[in-house]
């Protein structure tokens, strides 16, 4: 008997820094780009702590194009796709890892120098868009070669 399972994931936070945008050798457009969450709670001591996460995110395709062109540093975004762990190993012979989330849906919650839910963007990946439909659902291939030379540290 096969049982279903789920990745998804959705983040709403800041982006850390500018994207960055590459293409891979087939010329397909990559994104990487760090959000940044909150959250805030009380200790045993009832003090209020906050705690920061930085996540990292890649978009591809059409998507990847228009991250690089909408989303800059300090920007609020909703991210919508999968949990994805990759390894490489490094020119030393170290073998590295990491897990990113591979964006199908990106959407700016504010405008460009504004903080008051200006105009959003958004591009999906889902295979059910409609092509006659004037909504931004956007097709990003899924298809990608070598992401080793892709890899960075997030910034702590």
């Amino acid at each position: 008997m096969a049982t279903r399972s789920l990745n998804k994931v959705q983040l709403i936070g800041n982006i850390v820094r500018d994207p960055e945008v590459r293409f891979t050798p087939k010329n397909t457009a990559v994104a990487n780009f760090t959000v940044a969450t909150n959250r805030t709670w009380s200790d045993a001591n009832g003090q209020t702590q906050e705690d920061a996460e930085f996540t990292r995110c890649v978009a591809w395709g059409k998507l990847a194009e228009i991250v690089g062109q909408i989303l800059s540093k300090g920007r609020k975004v909703y991210v919508e796709g999968r949990l994805q762990t990759r390894s490489w190993e490094t020119k030393e012979g170290e073998k590295r890892y990491t897990t990113e989330v591979v964006a199908d849906q990106v959407i700016a919650l504010d405008g460009p120098g504004d903080g008051d839910g200006g105009s959003s963007y958004s591009g999906s990946s889902s295979s059910n868009s409609n092509a006659n439909d004037k909504s931004d659902d956007l097709q990003v291939d899924d298809n990608v070669a070598d992401l080793d030379d892709l890899a960075d540290d997030i910034p702590f």
